[in-house]
């Protein structure tokens, strides 16, 4: 006959992979649920934002927020509680994420003059990218986490040599225009070769010379050249990714074949994600993953 200690950890077991796992029926319908609830939160928060509507629903808008609020605190404690060392959640990054959205609203309650704090509400739509690990995405996820990962050299020198381009640019162009066209300053022209380069134009300052126009002109063009670059970087990684990913799971050994990518498990001691497949022990503290 199980002991009390017994069913308790069973329980607690029971609500961790429903809460933190999605291998299962009921793990799968929790996240489906939390995804449609983030997303209700997230337009309230800008339907409150509107006056016209605040003013005619206010009521009802406070109503459903505060629904939705005492569900995430209901979640909040369960994640806390189905963990054997909680503060491994609640020191995480998500788990300050999920603290953070959740008492805005408990402030301004409490205490006058919080309402500005509603706004942090608007975290919850981090929790989305939570939510995205746990079905058919979770591998695309990850290969576009590494592709960027792998990028980050290539991108870090892109930009260092664009906003050399930017510094140059901007100082010829304070240099040909002068005060006379808006350009008052070399930061002020930077500024203009920045918005320019990036086609969004804002149109406070402008060229007025022949010569500026056509090298305002250069600058547009190139500018179109440029969004295309770290799209082409990330994209050439993220296709190794995948090609890599794809050898790895047809690569055979002489025991059996080897699948590198991860599942959704969740450790309830340490609340370290991303193990392999078919894991048994956590990588992070060994502790073992299918306890019941």
């Amino acid at each position: 006959m199980k002991t009390k200690k017994e069913n308790i950890s069973k329980w607690k077991h029971r609500l961790h992979e429903i809460i933190y796992e999605a291998d299962t029926p009921m793990g799968k319908w929790f996240d489906i649920i939390l995804f449609i609830i983030i997303i209700i939160s997230i337009i309230l928060v800008m339907l409150e934002s509107v006056k016209t509507i605040d003013d005619k629903y206010h009521n009802y808008l406070f109503t459903a927020e505060w629904v939705i609020t005492i569900f995430f605190t209901i979640e909040y404690i369960a994640r806390i509680i189905s963990i054997k060392k909680p503060t491994k959640y609640i020191f995480s990054f998500y788990g300050i994420v999920d603290l953070l959205s959740t008492i805005p609203l408990y402030l301004s309650f409490f205490f006058a003059g919080s309402q500005v704090f509603l706004a942090v509400r608007a975290l919850r739509l981090l929790r989305v990218f939570r939510i995205l690990k746990l079905v058919r995405f979770m591998g695309e996820a990850s290969q576009l986490k590494e592709a960027i990962k792998s990028s980050r050299a290539k991108i870090a020198v892109f930009i260092y040599t664009v906003l050399i381009l930017s510094v140059i640019m901007g100082t010829i162009m304070y240099l040909i225009e002068g005060e006379e066209a808006g350009f008052t300053s070399i930061p002020r022209s930077i500024y203009w070769t920045i918005v320019t380069l990036t086609t969004v134009g804002y149109g406070d300052i402008a060229p007025v010379t022949p010569v500026g126009q056509i090298i305002a002109t250069i600058i547009m063009i190139l500018g179109y050249g440029i969004i295309a670059v770290p799209t082409g970087i990330v994209t050439v990684e993220f296709a190794k990714q995948g090609s890599e990913g794809s050898d790895d799971k047809t690569k055979e050994t002489d025991e059996h074949k080897t699948f590198i990518h991860t599942n959704t498990q969740v450790c309830q001691n340490c609340n370290a994600d991303n193990h392999k497949d078919n894991a048994i022990f956590c990588y992070n503290c060994g502790n073992y993953l299918n306890e019941h």
